[in-house]
């Protein structure tokens, strides 16, 4: 079983990807990571946030740790952005792709993969067997994210993480290179009224009428 999720920054695509893979044995990769990664070895490199430019980002593929794909650093605001800006750059996401596709191709779990990001149905996996689009109001996501930055020990305000939401919506959705979108036969699950419960209630219910 291949699965595809895709959804907005703090949608709750994540929670349902891990819970998931758990509930039915798949090796689960969190893409975003990847970007994130990337983002946090250009900073270790001391290169300026602002002035990040493509050709840098590739040549930084050449010592690429993947160990950093684990490092709590990620999580942080300010990899969060340069990860956002990152991602718009053609050639960082050719890179990223083979990557990708490999890992559901050949997944550690015999049992399959599951992928969460922003153009896995759309553009890493388009034959995937399940794909689901997560979204939620700017506002509650914020709010989302805002209580998980202060709980991880980061001091942050809710007009600040809702401001760099906003920005990096634009970016991810307006980009020349696979915007974030539904892909066409994805199921959309709008999570601003649920909990994970929910979510898990309702992805399931897809997966069984999907496989019935």
């Amino acid at each position: 079983m291949i699965i595809a999720i895709d959804g907005s920054a703090a949608s709750g695509k994540g929670t349902l990807a891990k819970r998931l893979a758990t509930h039915f044995g798949l090796s689960h990769l969190d893409t975003g990571a990847l970007y994130r990664a990337v983002g946090l070895q250009l900073l270790n490199a001391g290169l300026d946030p602002d002035n990040i430019d493509e050709s840098q980002c590739i040549k930084s593929f050449d010592e690429f740790d993947m160990a950093l794909t684990k490092n709590p650093l990620i999580r942080s605001e300010k990899v969060a952005q340069i990860a956002s800006v990152v991602a718009t750059m053609p050639k960082v996401r050719a890179a990223l792709l083979d990557l990708q596709r490999k890992f559901a191709a050949a997944p550690p779990d015999p049992n399959g993969a599951i992928l969460d990001g922003r153009d896995i149905g759309t553009v890493v996996l388009p034959d995937a067997d399940i794909k689901f689009f997560i979204d939620a109001d700017i506002h509650t996501r914020a709010e989302r994210r805002t209580k998980e930055l202060i709980q991880a020990g980061q001091s942050v305000m809710f007009r600040d993480v809702l401001l760099d939401m906003q920005e990096r919506d634009t970016r991810d959705r307006s980009r020349s290179t696979a915007p974030l979108r539904p892909a066409d036969d994805a199921f959309v699950i709008d999570t601003s009224a649920m909990n994970a419960d929910d979510v898990m209630s309702f992805a399931m219910s897809h997966i069984t009428a999907s496989s019935g």
